[in-house]
């Protein structure tokens, strides 16, 4: 029986192992914050916390219902933490910052979770797993990830740019990355990649696949639908400008208030593409939970029927 004394006795526990980690973190933590303001890929890192918390507040009734110490767990995390921490001191200098960032605050957000499933358990470390893991999302992306990402989501962009571009039925000639129009040259390059972008269609593929969806096959299809999202939405803005700046003003790609700050408009475009994969994923569970109500009953009758013909045919023998 969990007693109120017991949670604020391990809630207090709790707070003592985040706060050693904070310290332990503090460097770290300080030039995240900078990051996060000053580079737009990592302008979602503040508000991670403030979802988990969210999220913890939430459903803390059911995480919590059954809690209990677990030192067998918890202190490897804690150890696996360490030997992070450890890492990101002795690699300082020979990364790039945010490789360094990456790796401290990955031995925050392990040293976390150890504290939480050695003060409450496995059990609430389940229950909770969603904002407990959603916070590996305020980890900078390190180089060996970023990287490769955005020359997908380039040479994606590039594809479904090409596609549209066909669509149109304008002239053009293409060379890689490279798209001659009348009059205009247009490369895709890193900046088209829309990582940013991508990152928040990501954040908010996991929140409505948490809110409204109960499969995991569902949230999966769903989070990754953005992929091809993100591209086509990049290769609408990628086209758009690309239009305007050929055949109407050469401004339009290289200054305009569509090529700067017109980011916002596709992002929603985006959004409205992603809703119609959500529906979809929703239907389909509803349809997969139907069946199952209905493929139980009928289950159940065949074997109520066989087990009654069994019976009969028992009852039956001695008659012979």
């Amino acid at each position: 029986m969990v007693t109120g004394a017991n949670q604020v006795k391990r809630g207090f526990v709790f707070l003592v192992l985040l706060a050693i980690g904070a310290a332990l973190s503090s460097s770290a933590v300080m030039s995240l914050m900078v990051v996060s303001s000053t580079d737009e890929i990592y302008s979602h890192i503040p508000l991670i916390p403030l979802v988990s918390l969210y999220f913890l507040f939430l459903g803390r009734q059911g995480i919590f219902s059954e809690i209990r110490w677990d030192y067998s767990r918890g202190l490897p995390l804690i150890a696996v933490s360490l030997v992070l921490w450890w890492l990101g001191r002795h690699v300082d200098g020979n990364v790039n910052d945010h490789n360094h960032l990456s790796i401290i605050m990955s031995g925050f957000v392990v040293w976390i979770l150890g504290a939480f499933l050695l003060v409450y358990g496995p059990s609430a470390a389940r229950k909770g797993a969603f904002p407990l893991l959603f916070l590996f999302l305020s980890i900078p992306i390190p180089t060996v990830i970023l990287d490769p990402l955005v020359r997908v989501l380039q040479l994606g962009s590039a594809e479904f740019s090409h596609v549209i571009f066909k669509v149109t039925g304008v002239p053009l000639h293409r060379d890689g990355l490279f798209f001659f129009l009348p009059g205009l040259s247009v490369e895709v390059a890193e900046q088209c990649s829309g990582i940013r972008s991508s990152i928040a269609l990501f954040i908010i593929a996991l929140l409505a696949g948490k809110l409204f969806l109960g499969s995991g096959w569902a949230r999966s299809v769903l989070v990754f639908s953005i992929l091809p999202i993100s591209m086509f939405k990049n290769a609408l803005r990628i086209v758009s400008l690309a239009l305007l700046g050929a055949y109407v003003d050469p401004r339009f790609v290289t200054g305009s208030w569509l090529h700067d700050s017109g980011g916002m408009l596709f992002f929603f475009i985006a959004l409205l593409l992603l809703m119609p994969v959500l529906w979809g994923m929703k239907k389909w569970e509803k349809r997969i939970g139907s069946s199952r109500l209905v493929a139980g009953p009928c289950k159940a009758k065949n074997m109520l029927d066989r087990a009654t013909s069994i019976v009969e045919s028992g009852r039956a023998e001695p008659g012979r």
